[in-house]
């Protein structure tokens, strides 16, 4: 095609053509073809600028572009599409709405894209009448400016509800409230937030704790090792349970309690099926081992020899830091492949969609992924991640969020709390245990001791957070399993019969992790059996790959 004729002919209507775009053009298509689809894309679009952001902006208007190219010319439009990234079909679906039975004669009905109050969506839903993955809990984002007093809201419901699962302790005897307490001594309880905590000049510690009626101040005694250790490690905010002698003025424990997320027994599916757990891809990196991921995807798909439970894979959860975004940490341009964000999902979706469709994916976002840092995140934003929503099999939610899997006839399924782990750092530097531990290469200890606490971010501080009339990171569901992510360090155990795993990554070591002390695993996925309870570990790294 001569590119010089199709030049003036953008430039006599005012338009401007990127280099690239006019290439393709070149390549791919003949000279009244690309003017047809120039002149389609201004009189659609308003648009003087023709270049590859046009396409992926106008999703819903691809095929109108190209339908104007006669019959007889349109061999190479499957081409010209590859060409330009859209190689998988990017036709929006049209939006159903999910049906929400309440009562006998009662319905509503959702749009997904309607999904904005200020609540978690409460209900099960089920995604499909045979599918067996139902969403639990899921933040849609929220449009509006927040106030003080939102906040306000935010902390006072999340300290009663907290309180709640505390005051369902039998230990816990004689509850008052702060301003209940007379001046006289006596053998009571109280349940408040830590709003401050310091070590005297005789080595005990003290502790501010209020509730919604006023504060105290708590002495915990060095002499008791037990109940020091528990104090020593409270972080600022946690909500606690505390046993012990005081009056008004001043407060002596000799128990501190915790809210506690356990669950009875370890439940078992009556059907051999499996689910995998991965984050952390960072596809676009640089360091992104793309040759292991592609070979993880070859065992999804039956392609390697002697591994028959592959037909019993169901499920895949993929917890966040899907790509490796753009400007997350200083100087990350120069670990980049891709270095613009839509690049990166068209190449997510190129991987993702190579996996066996009858494999459910629950992906939800990280601090690398294209939304807000603040949690709750809500789902990967289609601006940007649009090709992955062109993929059937997958589902996308919130950071965190709540799947329940594998529920049959009499029996429930397995409830997965599943969060990418963003505010992990902050308690592996400000908990004296964690910090003794190096968590941040063993992050079980630091899920077991947030599953203590049951909040995902107990310290204000710990990560930028929304205010909800429902704390969105409080547990107040307590799950099967417990993944996260973002550590990028492997490790699988259990708390009070709450499966934890923490899924490696899929990117080589940063010159950024090893400042920040990681430790990184790397290519390897815990398969979890919903029938015998077993986790085995597939390793899907080779050393000599890395870089």
């Amino acid at each position: 095609m001569d590119s010089k004729e199709i030049l003036n002919f953008c430039l006599e209507r005012g338009l401007l053509i990127d280099k690239e775009i006019l290439s393709l053009f070149s390549g791919t298509t003949d000279v009244e073809s690309a003017k047809l689809i120039i002149e389609k894309i201004k009189s659609r679009t308003n648009s003087r600028i023709i270049n590859r952001r046009i396409f992926y902006e106008n999703q819903d208007k691809i095929e109108e572009f190209f339908s104007v190219i006669p019959e007889g010319k349109r061999e190479n439009i499957q081409k010209l599409k590859i060409e330009l990234g859209l190689s998988i079909e990017i036709s929006k679906q049209e939006l159903k709405p999910i049906i929400l039975q309440l009562k006998e004669d009662e319905k509503i009905e959702i749009f997904p894209n309607q999904l904005n109050s200020n609540d978690e969506m409460k209900r099960t839903i089920p995604l499909s009448e045979n599918s067996s993955v139902k969403i639990v809990s899921t933040y849609p984002s929220i449009s509006k400016k927040f106030e003080f007093n939102d906040f306000v809201t935010h902390f006072r419901n999340r300290f009663s509800e907290i309180r709640g699962f505390i005051q369902e302790r039998p230990e816990l005897t004689n509850v008052v409230s702060i301003n209940k307490i007379n001046g006289s001594k006596q053998t009571i309880s109280v349940i408040g937030m830590v709003a401050d905590k310091k070590t005297t000049k005789n080595k005990n510690i003290m502790l501010d704790v209020e509730d919604l009626t006023g504060r105290i101040k708590v002495v915990i005694n060095q002499n008791k090792k037990e109940l020091y250790e528990k104090a020593e490690n409270l972080c600022l905010d946690s909500i606690i349970g505390l046993k012990g002698t005081g009056s008004r003025e001043i407060f002596f424990a000799n128990d501190i309690f915790f809210p506690e997320a356990m669950i009875p027994e370890r439940k078992s599916s009556p059907v051999e099926e499996y689910a995998l757990f991965i984050s952390d891809i960072h596809i676009g990196s640089k360091l992104f081992f793309e040759n292991n991921f592609l070979k993880f995807i070859d065992y999804l798909n039956g392609k390697i020899p002697n591994t028959p439970e592959v037909e019993n894979i169901k499920y895949l959860f993929a917890v966040g830091d899907i790509v490796a975004g753009v400007g997350v940490y200083p100087g990350q341009e120069r670990d980049l492949e891709i270095k613009d964000i839509e690049g990166q999902y068209i190449k997510a979706a190129e991987l993702f969609s190579k996996i066996r469709s009858n494999i459910q994916i629950i992906m939800l976002p990280g601090n690398h992924d294209c939304v807000r840092l603040a949690e709750p995140q809500p789902v990967l934003d289609e601006k940007y991640a649009w090709p992955l929503y062109n993929l059937k099999n997958i589902i996308m939610v919130s950071n965190p969020s709540m799947i329940n899997i594998g529920a049959k006839n009499n029996f429930s399924g397995f409830d997965v709390l599943s969060y990418h782990g963003f505010s992990y750092p902050f308690y592996v530097n400000n908990v004296p245990k964690l910090m003794a531990a190096d968590a941040i290469n063993a992050p079980d200890k630091i899920m077991h001791y947030l599953l203590q606490h049951r909040h995902l971010a107990p310290s204000h501080s710990s990560v930028q957070y929304t205010p909800h009339e429902k704390d969105p990171l409080t547990i107040r569901n307590v799950p099967d399993i417990f993944v996260s992510g973002h550590t990028h360090k492997g490790a699988v155990s259990y708390y009070n019969n709450i499966l934890v795993i923490s899924s490696t990554c899929w990117e080589s070591l940063t010159p950024f992790q090893e400042k920040m002390g990681n430790k990184p695993d790397f290519c390897k996925v815990p398969m979890f059996n919903l029938k015998t309870r077993a986790v085995r570990i597939l390793d899907f790294y080779e050393k000599e790959n890395e870089s």
